[in-house]
């Protein structure tokens, strides 16, 4: 069985979100996530939770939608292992900067194009397919260098619980961090900055509404 309790954020005071949303950030500040190394090795320890915690991951998709070990297989766990094995064959090449025509008044200048990391990401997951549109989007959101916060559906209890207590123990928690909840947890998430948000839902849920937050 999971134990529900190590490793996890103290999610029961909402009022703990700013700090842990400030806890990504300085991570991001800091230039943690950017080391094409420290990608590799995050995407890397995704794959081994994948594997070695399958049996578990098994049972919390069993017990919040009745799926079998094959469907689990071949939507949620198996699809995001070939996302991350095709991420780690294509990174180098996604982040090689790339030549670009450089405008005839700077001439005789060149120019390139440079991908860099947005900076922390939130990614607000469904309950139909809970591992796969959480980690799918933590795996592009780790490839790009940012800092991550997930939020598993509360409609899909178990794999949240296993989702909350497993991503701690193998992925960095510095950069990466898991909320459980439901409405008042999204809400308050939803009132801190981020760079980014990956959201799949309906359309009057909260996250529908957020628009950035002003610069000034």
């Amino acid at each position: 069985m999971v134990d529900t309790q190590a490793h996890r954020e103290p999610l029961t005071d909402i009022a703990a979100i700013p700090g842990i949303v400030d806890r990504l950030r300085a991570a991001f500040a800091d230039g943690r996530t950017k080391p094409v190394s420290w990608r590799r090795e995050q995407l890397r320890a995704l794959r081994r939770l994948l594997v070695e915690e399958r049996a578990t991951l098994e049972r919390a998709l069993q017990a919040d939608l009745g799926k079998s070990p094959i469907e689990t297989h071949t939507t949620e766990i198996g699809f995001v292992v070939k996302e991350i094995d095709h991420t780690l064959k294509h990174l180098a090449s996604w982040l090689r900067p790339q030549r670009v025509p450089a405008p005839m008044a700077l001439a005789p200048a060149k120019a390139r194009r440079v991908r860099e990391p947005l900076g922390t990401v939130l990614i607000i997951a469904p309950w139909n397919y809970p591992v796969n549109l959480s980690l799918a989007p933590l795996v592009g959101a780790i490839a790009a260098g940012n800092t991550a916060l997930l939020k598993p559906s509360e409609l899909a209890p178990a794999t949240s619980a296993a989702l909350a207590e497993l991503l701690p123990r193998h992925l960095d928690t510095e950069a990466i961090a898991v909320v459980e909840g439901g409405v008042p947890e999204s809400t308050a998430l939803l009132e801190q900055h981020f760079d980014h948000i990956f959201y799949t839902g309906n359309a009057p849920s909260a996250a529908s509404s957020w628009r950035p937050p002003s610069s000034t």
